[in-house]
């Protein structure tokens, strides 16, 4: 496709709709959505969707309002495996090339799962009846396999060879009641963590610098070592602790910000994500949203570390201990199967609480000060999530995953060694 020579513009919206799988039709809902506001003389909004089944196409879109969405197509690719990082780079490099702007958003659009992905498949939901799930009023379809029927539990336990760890995955069953699933049916593929750091450092050279947000519509994303994974390769990131309704992202209300104030910051944008995501839901919804200043990450990692080390010292101390268990029964932790993620502030406000020590105190507060200039933006809707205050961490309460010091969190710091000596401490 030849160069286009546009003119910069201010923002490039990029979205990346990981849809061969069972949100292909909540893929078609976002587009419409993003359709409402579109592109204008300060805004880019770009897609790429790949849809579900083996005859179905990949597209790219140049998304305007008052056009058919056939007319904003701008490229077909045939079938593309979105779990392949060079698909992705190929897209940012090819709307960086024809729509370049000052700032890029990037917007990961599928399931997430925090750092954690043992899960995936527990469970049996592929049976051929059509899962219950609905987005933005419209039911989604059962997972498509070949020639358009529904997987068998066998291939989909079978069928992905890879072992890897996933960013990007949970629990079937789970998946079924909230997000769904974003791996390429075809393909049989998905993009793990190291894969993501991998192509974002990619994009960070083809930019000559940093992405600006980076954007997950998915759930359990805003965890301190899911930012720090990625804090080299982009400014902010949006997302959230908890997991997400099928709704996800109101694409409407945050373009419609955005065109409002097309010349926003990188770190205004950020916020206005936030709340526009939390004003989009009910009081009964139980959602959350943050956005995180990546620069910030590396002050967080070493009071994180301080307050680990802190707590491994007070463990011989029955009181301590006793404090320690009891914040962690409290903390606000998010949904099961993942409630080994809670809330890192409100886990050092119990702390502080519990335990009585001058030195958890005063690490607890050294965690707060280096937090607060990292959380651009926070919100919450509804009571179960009431103690969220933008950033999780991994706590388990029974067992440390072998996966987790694979991360580069876990690598620079002692944290993982505070859990494996307080579980120790506890167990029977």
């Amino acid at each position: 496709m030849p160069k286009r020579t546009v003119a910069k513009k201010n923002w490039t919206i990029m979205v990346y709709l990981a849809g061969d799988n069972n949100l292909d039709s909540a893929g078609a809902v976002d587009l419409k959505e993003m359709k409402q506001v579109g592109s204008n003389d300060q805004i880019n909004v770009l897609a790429q969707f790949d849809r579900a089944g083996t005859k179905a196409q990949t597209t790219r879109y140049y998304l305007r309002k008052n056009t058919t969405l056939a007319k904003d197509a701008v490229q077909s690719l045939g079938e593309t495996n979105t779990g392949d990082p060079k698909v992705l780079y190929d897209f940012v490099n090819w709307g960086v090339t024809n729509y370049p702007a000052a700032h890029y958003l990037l917007v990961l659009w599928n399931h997430g799962a925090g750092w954690d992905d043992a899960n995936l498949y527990a469970g049996d939901v592929f049976s051929g009846a059509t899962p219950p799930v609905s987005r933005k009023g419209q039911p989604l379809g059962a997972m498509r396999g070949v020639a358009g029927r529904a997987l068998p539990a066998r291939q989909v336990r079978a069928g992905i060879s890879r072992t890897r760890r996933a960013l990007f995955r949970t629990t079937v069953a789970k998946a079924v009641r909230d997000r769904a699933i974003a791996f390429d049916d075809q393909a049989q593929d998905y993009l793990d963590n190291i894969e993501l750091k991998r192509v974002t450092t990619q994009i960070k050279k083809l930019l000559k610098r940093k992405i600006d947000v980076l954007g997950m519509d998915a759930c359990l994303m805003s965890m301190v070592e899911v930012a720090y994974q990625l804090k080299t390769t982009a400014d902010y990131m949006v997302g959230s602790e908890e997991t997400e309704p099928g709704e996800g992202w109101p694409y409407d209300r945050i373009l419609k910000a955005l065109a409002a104030r097309p010349a926003m910051s990188p770190a205004e944008l950020s916020a206005v994500v936030v709340k526009e995501y939390v004003a989009s839901y009910g009081s009964r919804d139980n959602v959350t949203q943050a956005a995180l200043n990546l620069v910030r990450l590396d002050s967080v990692l070493k009071a994180v570390d301080g307050l680990a080390k802190v707590l491994k010292g007070v463990l011989a101390n029955p009181g301590a201990r006793n404090g320690i268990m009891t914040a962690r029964a409290q903390v606000q932790e998010y949904s099961s199967p993942y409630d080994d993620y809670c809330d890192l502030l409100d886990l050092c406000a119990l702390l502080d609480q519990r335990v009585g020590d001058a030195g958890v105190k005063k690490a607890c507060a050294g965690v707060k000060q280096a937090a607060a200039p990292a959380i651009v933006a926070s919100g919450f809707k509804g009571s179960a999530v009431a103690n969220s205050n933008g950033i999780s961490i991994y706590f388990p309460k029974r067992k440390l995953s072998p996966l987790y010091g694979s991360l580069d969190f876990v690598k620079q710091s002692v944290w993982s060694g505070f859990i494996e000596a307080y579980l120790q401490s506890i167990s029977r």
